[in-house]
């Protein structure tokens, strides 16, 4: 492919979450297969891109953009000249919103119509926002890029969206970062948090409504209350904006432990996920669902919803439970006393992982930036 491609990366978060791993995956991929690639990014980014796409032409954007409000209008207005001075073909936004007038094809990527089929699930403002910008990218962008086809469903079914400009293109999974730890490894994070070499089952993501972490502490306490040998429950990531995770923390019984880490090293990330006896994601849906990728690729038995996208990603390698607590409960329990049943799901689940490659995706973005450039 001979067209320049400009990759916005000004949305990456610091703290590189679900859309940080995206577009960081993306890049590094692209980079082996595609040396037309621009990259515009966070002042804090620029070097991390010169190290993953050493061939790529990286712009670092004003300061100003570190804050969400000026990068937004950066976007409408800056963005468009850095297309112009890189003299891109085509530019991917990786986030749902656009640039109007770039003088150019656009790409967008939607990553989930949640917005739409589970409003309550997400903040009044942001809500507001994101349906926003997701009807216009449906409406103004030359194609839009979806990680599934139950998000492609989704938006043709929500927003009469036209199926021919929309491509799927699934994630992939860093397997420098994202695999079968040691057991020194299992130990040190078992160490780091306090653990003294109690059984833990594993949480993943940000503490947001849609992931259901209330749900699950309250099936957990269900599955374990009345055992001596109960295992911890860890709920890693963000604190996100769900109030009712508190309270259903504060009502977790003295004897059973719940640990809030918080963000972890991503060099613990392997014997985090794989050291669990299980990890736990039982989301009311997700637009692809890449904890649970990156948990199969570290070798962990997951438990997880059959909503939305995630059966695509887990397939039979995987166990599903409905989203209430007494259905997690009640899953929890028959799997964390079946060992054969876990260690079959960890052979079964790091298999189909190696299924998702980022040079995969790259291929298909390829693919959808080469549509965007035929009248």
């Amino acid at each position: 492919m001979s067209a320049r491609v400009l990759v916005d990366a000004t949305a990456v978060p610091a703290d590189r979450g679900g859309v940080g791993r995206y577009v960081d995956g993306l890049i590094a991929a692209l980079t082996d297969v595609h040396a037309g690639l621009a990259i515009v990014c966070q002042r804090a980014d620029a070097e991390r891109y010169g190290r993953i796409a050493p061939e790529a032409r990286v712009v670092a954007g004003p300061a100003a953009i570190a804050h969400r409000p000026a990068r937004l209008a950066w976007e409408q207005t800056g963005l468009p000249l850095v297309a112009e001075q890189v003299e891109a073909d085509v530019v991917h936004s990786p986030h749902y919103t656009m640039p109007l007038r770039s003088g150019r094809p656009v790409v967008v990527t939607i990553h989930d119509a949640t917005f739409f089929t589970e409003p309550t699930l997400h903040s009044t403002v942001k809500g507001t926002f994101f349906r926003s910008a997701t009807r216009t990218a449906v409406r103004r962008a030359a194609r839009v890029v979806v990680p599934s086809k139950a998000t492609r469903d989704e938006v043709i079914r929500v927003l009469d969206a036209d199926a021919t400009t929309i491509d799927v293109a699934y994630h992939g999974v860093d397997p420098r970062t994202f695999r079968l730890p040691s057991d020194a490894e299992k130990q040190r994070v078992q160490a780091r948090l306090g653990l003294g070499g109690q059984a833990y089952l594993a949480f993943l993501g940000m503490l947001e409504p849609r992931k259901n972490v209330p749900g699950l502490v309250r099936g957990w306490v269900t599955a374990f209350a009345e055992r001596e040998d109960a295992p911890a429950l860890v709920l890693a990531g963000g604190s996100g904006w769900d109030d009712h995770v508190d309270d259903a923390v504060a009502q977790v019984p003295s004897h059973l432990r719940v640990l809030r880490p918080g963000y972890l090293r991503f060099t613990d990330l392997p014997g985090y996920l794989g050291g669990a006896r299980i990890v736990t994601y039982p989301s009311h849906g997700e637009g692809f669902g890449l904890p649970v990728l990156e948990a199969m690729a570290c070798g962990a038995p997951v438990l997880t919803t059959a909503r939305l996208s995630l059966p695509e990603v887990g397939g039979d390698a995987v166990a599903y439970t409905e989203p209430d607590a007494e259905s997690i409960g009640a899953a929890l329990t028959a799997l964390y006393d079946d060992a054969d049943r876990r260690a079959a799901l960890s052979a079964a689940g790091h298999e189909r992982s190696l299924e998702f490659t980022w040079a995969a995706s790259a291929e298909a973005h390829l693919a959808s930036y080469m549509r965007a450039l035929q009248p």
